[in-house]
């Protein structure tokens, strides 16, 4: 029998605008600071600066670059870039010019839309396709024109969602990378409809335009993804008022919008949850409070469970399966540790996903046995855009290779050992980070701690710990901290050396990259132990 060559067409996801403009058009979508707007208000300004961008020459598959910081026209761009059936390039406002740069040399930009307090950002991104810059939340000299300026000017337009099929990008998500420079993982429009969903049914289950959203992090990134799920329900947005984080403030807006869901990472769940504003505000509208991004430590895990009450919600997963690998629900996490708590686990396979645990070869592994963690399912993305050598290594026998390395259980719970480039060879043992760290975060004065093998001369590698003390304990000497830990870890896995530090550094996203606490540890001379001085 012939395969049936049909068009895919598939729903722009900008059309999610035109259904609440349709349904709720008199209700707060977006709210920022003392500012709101309805969602009838919201799709006019998106089809204004759609229009805007299609009278300077934006088609679809054009792409635009956005460097800003959250905001209106930061989420407008997003929708506007959609209905034009162009692709959304949303960038981490923190970059550094070179590094901005070098996205607008990789995604082929025609348009670049540069908030105003990165004048140097947009002096570096002027070559290759580029064609003009206009800037976002209010002129700069550096702009052709404003944001605004362009949707004032188009005010009234009616554009529609131009057709796509499922396979047409839509977004080019930069991977943060632990190496190298960043790809663009292609996100398309029918892969990502089947991502709302997906999160809806398994994130946020009984989401309505009651609802309300909080975001505490980046819109570029996987705030995107979860504001995007928002808008399917005609739920509001509700944005910190300036890109500082401040929890007393979050906390406020959570009771003064009676806030049912907010998406953040393990990092700054850990802060919102120590900090005196979880007493000071009402917060039981929350239901969902979602963390991703990095693992949750058990002690955390707990201290969150104790103060927010069994609302936060885990899942797992990359950017460039959006999210969709694992999720561990709010029913699933207990509060103590027993018999019947699932410590330590990911939780287990999305709706319509299916994880694999292979070994080197590509072979599935048995239950329990370790090994890489692969997927497969319609939330994977389409590729690395223009980058044939990075797809081979990602792609094997279909699967999408993560590069987590874990295992499951007898009942498909997904277990994740740690990264396979954070994982050290000493003595000829392979040694997971993860499981010392774990162990580390049950003394009580150590509230922060990274684990990562160093050069040695006798053992190949060894292992440091670089431990953050909590707030207000008293100091841990490296001898209390390895009578503490020796008990609990063979003696193989036991941390040669134990640095005390002020901060562990943090990505702009709130994560802990080992390949940045690595650097630190170099710059303070501590990579040789054998020179190195107590930290």
């Amino acid at each position: 029998m012939q395969p049936l060559r049909m068009s895919r067409r598939v729903m722009n996801l900008a059309y999610m605008l035109t259904q609440n403009a349709r349904r709720h058009g008199a209700r707060p979508g977006f709210v920022w600071g003392d500012k709101s707007w309805t969602w009838r208000e919201i799709d006019a300004q998106v089809s204004a600066l759609a229009a805007a961008l299609a009278a300077r020459g934006i088609a679809k598959g054009d792409r635009i670059l956005v460097h800003a910081k959250n905001g209106d026209e930061m989420f407008f761009s997003m929708f506007a870039a959609f209905r034009l059936g162009a692709v959304w390039v949303p960038t981490n406002f923190r970059l550094m010019p070179d590094e901005v740069s070098y996205l607008a040399q990789a995604s082929g930009a025609k348009a670049f839309l540069c908030h105003v307090d990165f004048p140097e950002h947009a002096a570096a991104v002027k070559d290759g396709a580029l064609e003009f810059t206009w800037s976002v939340d209010g002129k700069a000299a550096f702009g052709e024109r404003s944001v605004a300026d362009a949707i004032a000017s188009h005010a009234g337009a009616v554009v529609e969602n131009v057709a796509v099929e499922h396979d047409d990008p839509c977004w080019f998500f930069f991977t943060s990378g632990t190496t190298g420079r960043s790809k663009a993982a292609v996100l398309t429009h029918g892969q990502m409809g089947f991502v709302v969903t997906n999160h809806l049914a398994d994130l946020t289950p009984g989401t309505t335009e009651q609802d309300a959203s909080l975001v505490v992090a980046p819109l570029s990134h996987g705030a995107g993804v979860h504001q995007l799920m928002q808008t399917a329900r005609g739920a509001r947005t509700v944005l910190l008022p300036t890109e500082k984080f401040d929890i007393n403030e979050a906390f406020r807006l959570i009771e003064a919008h009676r806030v049912s869901n907010l998406f953040t990472v393990p990092t700054i769940l850990k802060m919102m949850v120590e900090h005196p504003a979880a007493d000071k505000y009402d917060h039981s509208s929350l239901r969902y409070v979602i963390y991703a991004g990095a693992p949750m430590y058990r002690e955390d895990q707990k201290a969150a469970l104790k103060k927010l009450g069994k609302v936060i919600v885990q899942y797992f997963g990359l950017g460039e399966v959006t999210g969709n690998i694992t999720v561990l629900p709010a029913a699933l996490h207990d509060p103590e540790d027993g018999p019947h708590a699932r410590i330590g686990t990911c939780g287990f396979e999305r709706t319509g996903m299916q994880v694999s645990i292979q070994d080197d070869e590509g072979r599935e592994l048995k239950a329990n046995q370790s090994g890489e963690i692969c997927v497969i399912g319609p939330a994977v993305f389409a590729g690395y855009y223009d980058n044939p050598e990075a797809n081979a290594k990602a792609f094997r026998n279909g699967w999408f290779r993560t590069g987590d390395l874990g295992h499951m259980d007898e009942e498909g719970f997904v277990y994740i050992t740690g990264r396979a480039s954070d994982m050290y060879i000493s003595g000829g043992s392979n040694i997971y980070p993860r499981e010392i760290e774990e162990k580390i975060l049950t003394h009580p004065g150590i509230g922060e701690v990274a684990v990562l093998g160093v050069p040695d001369a006798t053992w190949g590698e060894v292992g440091v710990a670089v431990c953050v003390v909590r707030e207000g304990a008293k100091a841990v000497t490296e001898a209390e901290m390895a009578a503490f830990l020796s008990p609990k870890v063979p003696r193989y896995k036991m941390p040669k050396r134990f640095f005390f530090w002020d901060a562990l550094p943090k990505s702009g996203y709130g994560k802990v990259p080992k390949r940045m606490v690595r650097d630190e540890l170099e710059a303070r001379g501590l990579l040789d132990l054998d020179k190195a001085r107590t930290g």
